[in-house]
C-alpha cells in the first residue's frame, strides 16, 4: 500500500478525539452487549443506520436474548425482519443463535476466531463484535473503512477485490490501539458514514484526517476509492396480481430456496408468459406500477387488482385480512409499491363486510 512512513499511525489520536465528540448515540453503543452488537451489525449490512433503529428496537423487545432468537418460529422472525430485506441474514442469525446455545452453553463466544465460526459471520462482523463487545484488538473492515483508508493513503487498488481488503486489514492490525480497539473501529466506520462520504464529495473541511490525507492533499478524492463497475442487472417485466375476495387478499409462499425464499408474496408472473392460473374473476383493473432492484435482477412490475366471484384459490395459497397481513405474513419490500393500494382496499372492504 503506497503510504509515507508512519502515516496510518498518525490517524489514531485525531480520529479518536473526533469520535468522542461526534459519535452518534446508538443503542448498541450505549449498551455494547455482544448480542446487541451482533444483531445491529447484521441489520446494518446493506442498510443505513437511520433505517435500522426502529427495527432494532422492535427486534430487541420481541427477542431480548440469544435464547429467544434461537427458539422463535421462523415466521415470526421473518415478520420482525420485514422491511430490512436480504432475509437470509435473519435466517443465519437464528442458525448462529442455535450454535451459541448448543456449542457455547448460551454464552456468546468472546474471541474473534470463535465468533468467526458462527453462521453468517464474516471477518468484518467478527472483528466488530470482538473489538466493541470484548475489547479484542482486531480490525473491522467494511466499506466505510476501506474508503477512509484508501483515501488517507491514496491507494488506487480496487476495493472490491479481496486482496485489497486483506491488505488494509493487515495494515490496520499493525496500528489498532490495544486500549481502545472498539472505539477505533467505530471511529473509522463513523468517519466514513458521516464525513468521508460514499456518494458525493467528501466533507474534507470537517475531517480530522484531512491534514494527513493524501487523496485530499493530491486532489484525488473523486478517483479514490476505485471500484470496478458491476455487471448490468437482468431486467424482468412482471405482472403482480392483487387478488381480493371480500376483506381478504391472496398470498402465496415462495419456494424454500432462491430469491426471497419462503416469504409471502402477491402472486406474480413474467408478463410475456401470460397468467398461469385459472381464476374466477368478477372484475379486473390496473393497480399501479412498482420497481425493485435486487443484486443481480431488476423487477419492473405492473399491478392488476382482481376481484374474485368466489374464494377458491390454487393449492397452497392463503387468504389474509388486514390483521394477518400486518402481524403474521412477511411480505418483502419488493412489493412495497402495492401495499398502500392493498391496505386501502382491505380497509374499505372491512367496513363493507363488518
Amino acid at each position: 500500500m503506497p503510504q509515507q512512513p508512519g502515516q496510518l499511525n498518525d490517524i489514531i489520536f485525531p480520529l479518536l478525539d473526533w469520535f468522542r465528540s461526534h459519535a452518534r448515540t446508538l443503542p448498541w453503543r450505549s449498551d455494547p452487549q455482544p448480542y446487541k452488537v451482533w444483531v445491529s451489525e447484521i441489520m446494518l449490512q446493506q442498510t443505513r443506520v437511520a433505517a435500522v433503529l426502529g427495527y432494532f428496537a422492535r427486534f430487541m423487545e420481541a427477542l431480548p436474548a440469544v435464547s429467544d432468537l434461537a427458539r422463535v418460529e421462523e415466521e415470526q422472525l421473518l415478520k420482525l425482519w420485514q422491511g430490512l430485506g436480504y432475509y437470509n441474514r435473519a435466517r443465519n442469525l437464528q442458525k448462529a443463535a442455535r450454535q451459541v446455545m448448543e456449542d457455547w452453553g448460551g454464552a456468546f463466544p468472546s474471541r474473534y476466531e470463535d465468533i468467526l465460526t458462527l453462521k453468517g459471520v464474516g471477518d468484518y462482523t467478527a472483528g466488530a463484535i470482538a473489538s466493541i463487545a470484548f475489547g479484542e484488538a482486531v480490525p473491522a473492515v467494511d466499506g466505510n473503512v476501506l474508503r477512509v483508508v484508501t483515501r488517507v493513503t491514496a491507494d488506487p487498488s480496487d476495493i472490491a477485490k479481496p486482496e485489497t481488503k486483506e491488505k488494509i486489514r493487515a495494515a490496520l492490525s499493525d496500528i489498532i490501539p490495544l486500549d481502545f480497539p472498539g472505539q477505533f473501529n467505530q471511529a473509522l466506520m463513523e468517519l466514513g458514514a458521516l464525513v468521508c462520504l460514499p456518494n458525493g464529495a467528501p466533507l474534507c473541511d470537517q475531517c480530522p484526517l484531512s491534514p494527513m490525507c493524501r487523496a485530499h492533499l493530491e486532489e484525488k478524492t473523486a478517483e479514490i476509492p476505485r471500484k470496478a463497475p458491476k455487471k448490468a442487472r437482468r431486467v424482468e417485466e412482471r405482472t403482480v396480481c392483487l387478488i381480493f375476495c371480500q376483506d381478504r387478499v391472496a398470498l402465496r409462499q415462495r419456494p424454500e430456496r432462491g430469491l426471497l425464499a419462503s416469504l409471502w408474496e402477491f402472486p406474480n408472473y413474467l408478463t410475456g408468459e401470460g397468467m398461469p392460473w385459472s381464476l374466477n374473476a368478477a372484475n379486473m383493473e390496473q393497480a399501479g406500477r412498482g420497481k425493485h432492484i435486487f443484486t443481480h435482477i431488476e423487477w419492473r412490475m405492473e399491478g392488476v387488482a382482481i376481484t374474485l366471484s368466489d374464494d377458491n384459490l390454487p393449492e397452497g395459497w392463503v387468504w389474509a385480512d388486514r390483521a394477518a397481513l400486518r402481524d403474521r405474513y412477511a411480505v418483502p419490500n419488493a412489493f412495497q409499491a402495492f401495499l398502500p393500494y392493498v391496505e386501502a382496499r382491505l380497509r374499505e372492504e372491512a367496513g363493507t363486510w363488518s
